[in-house]
């Protein structure tokens, strides 16, 4: 832009002449409204054919009122040529500032601009009289207009109050607050926000940057209440949503757990992962990872329900795709927009192997001892809450050494790759991590790239069923007999509990506990069993389970037995003395009764 060229227009009015030949009209007499550079030889003209008529006469030109004004012209409004640069820029309600030459020097600063900043001394330096301008980070943005010659924004740049209230005399320190005047000159009483436009230009041919500022303090000030409110309800997401999660994992006899939660950052919502670890009896252990399909604290809360329930459900000892039914018509129940992945699974440490079953979530996987890594094929149902799907479960290996990871889909998927590729990287990474299971949890997370402003939430579990030796070894034993019914089994299945807890070097009590248990719950499946009847003891570190199965799927109940009954007293007798007791059936029919006894440290 050419600043000594450039006039203040209205368009569509036709610009009227400056001087006519043979009008006999006085010569124009520019005004002294010129922006005067320190040192210069001449003044710059505001605007072009800027001047002051002399000795018109009234109705001396064709189609003029006699007031001066062309025909059509509302009354009250000035000619185009009394318009000047100057007044056009000092009347805006923005900022306006004219800087000059490699070091900014300031050739004017409108009303507006002085209103906020105070005055300006005309050839000042930008970077010693105005510092309001190096806060809002121009300088350097200047220096690109000049060179580049092109317009560049920025945009919601913050200036303080005490900046703002400097004075425009170099070297002069402010002696008064933002609410007062520095030095006579007017300061601004709170920060400021301005989105600051620089457009090349000229004058006087040295180059020059128009500075134009629009006050945004209030829509600054209006976002940042809303990102502060956004603040406030991600951090009661994130507190609502760790307070659902397992505080502490349990941790079973035969497996190491261990899990990591990390919700997304600053910028993404919370959503509804979780997972959890519960222990089912006789060594047997339920593992649970899902994520609910939304974000915020309605997510967190369906999360929280779905994990209560999935707790309940693991009481009554279902298998798991009969979990996921149940939990697919709670699902539904609870928010029929929310839809949820699941993965829930059961380890038994007597079949070294995860039964587990899926609803629309990402596949287990397994790491072997020598490194290699299976992914837990089908069945894979749709995800909870859809409703209408039979779901069935599966089985995946889990042998002494073996790692198993559940994880969420903000692992492994990442916008500018399929999943599959994601799930792929999980594979590598997790064929290379070793340590404890706390270990591989951090490890996968560094080698998935996630971090504290990843894009997703992000939940881990971590399980490993660990290859004992040397005297870990001896903590842990098995024995097992079957049953072949009749008036010896009773018996021969006390002998065979007596000599087991006496090699396993037990103390006195808690082998007749153990023998009294065994003789009680196999006489209950001798008389309400059916064949094949199997008898199994483990110990493990921590307590001493005893297990019967038989081929009849009814399950015991404790019931209170009257004096003159002869029966129903055997699951009582177990109740008391046991530390725990319970049933389930057994995959493919029948039932398993269990106790369990605490061991004495």
């Amino acid at each position: 832009m050419n600043f000594t060229r450039w006039s203040a227009r209205l368009p569509g009015t036709q610009r009227r002449i400056a001087a006519r030949t043979g009008s006999g009209d006085s010569p124009a007499k520019p005004r002294d409204n010129s922006v005067r550079s320190p040192g210069a030889k001449s003044s710059v003209p505001a605007a072009r054919g800027e001047f002051e008529r002399h000795g018109e006469q009234h109705g001396d030109r064709t189609g003029e009122h006699p007031d001066g004004r062309p025909d059509g012209e509302p009354a009250g409004i000035p000619a185009l040529e009394e318009l000047s640069v100057r007044d056009v820029l000092g009347g805006l309600p923005a900022l306006v500032a004219l800087v000059y030459g490699p070091d900014h020097r300031v050739a004017y600063v409108n009303d507006a601009y002085t209103d906020a900043f105070g005055p300006r001394e005309p050839g000042t330096a930008a970077a010693e009289g105005c510092p309001e301008l190096v806060e809002l980070g121009l300088m350097p943005l200047m220096d690109q207009v000049l060179r580049s010659g092109k317009p560049r924004t920025v945009k919601s740049r913050k200036v303080l109050a005490a900046t703002s209230a400097t004075s425009g005399t170099p070297g002069t320190p402010p002696h008064a607050s933002a609410h007062g005047s520095v030095n006579g000159s007017p300061t601004v009483a709170r920060d400021g926000s301005y989105t600051v436009t620089c457009t090349p230009v000229e004058t006087s041919g040295s180059g020059g940057v128009l500075i134009f500022a629009a006050d945004v303090t209030d829509h600054a000030e209006a976002a940042e209440r809303l990102r502060a409110s956004e603040r406030r309800l991600r951090e009661t997401a994130v507190a609502l949503q760790r307070s659902l999660l397992p505080q502490e994992l349990e941790q079973p006899d035969d497996l190491r757990v261990a899990a990591t939660y990390q919700p997304g950052g600053t910028d993404a919502a919370v959503g509804g992962d979780w997972y959890d670890v519960i222990t089912l009896g006789a060594g047997r252990t339920a593992l649970v990872i899902g994520d609910v399909m939304g974000r915020g604290v309605r997510a967190a809360a369906v999360m929280g329900q779905l994990r209560t329930a999935v707790r309940a459900y693991a009481r009554l000892d279902l298998p798991p795709h009969e979990v996921l039914q149940l939990l697919d018509g709670l699902a539904a129940e609870i928010d029929p927009s929310q839809i949820a992945t699941c993965v829930y699974a059961v380890h038994d440490p007597n079949e070294g192997r995860l039964v587990y079953a899926s609803a629309g979530h990402l596949p287990i996987l397994v790491r072997a001892e020598d490194g290699t890594v299976a992914r837990a094929a089908d069945p894979t149902g749709p995800p909870l809450g859809t409703g209408g799907w039979i779901h069935t479960s599966g089985t995946i290996d889990l042998a002494p050494g073996s790692t198993a990871v559940l994880y969420t889909d903000g692992l492994v998927e990442r916008r500018s790759e399929d999943i599959d590729e994601g799930v792929a990287s999980l594979e590598r990474a997790l064929a290379g991590a070793k340590g404890s299971p706390q270990v591989v949890c951090d490890r996968l997370i560094r080698a998935m790239g996630v971090t504290a402003e990843h894009d997703d939430d992000v939940a881990v579990l971590v399980l490993q069923h660990p290859a004992r030796t040397g005297h870990s070894a001896e903590l842990f034993h098995n024995a097992a007999l079957d049953l072949l019914g009749g008036i010896e089994a009773a018996p021969r299945a006390r002998a065979f509990a007596s000599g087991v807890l006496s090699s396993w070097r037990f103390p006195v009590e808690l082998k007749d506990l153990g023998v009294l248990a065994t003789s009680e719950l196999v006489a209950n499946s001798l008389q309400h069993g059916t064949p094949p009847m199997r008898l199994r003891l483990r110990r493990t570190d921590r307590r001493l389970i005893i297990e019967v199965t038989d081929g009849d799927d009814h399950l015991p109940l404790r019931r209170h037995a009257e004096p003159a009954d002869e029966a129903g007293r055997g699951i009582s007798i177990v109740a008391t003395i046991a530390s725990s007791w319970g049933s389930r059936r057994t995959p493919g029919g029948g039932k398993a009764v269990w106790c369990e006894f605490a061991l004495p440290h």
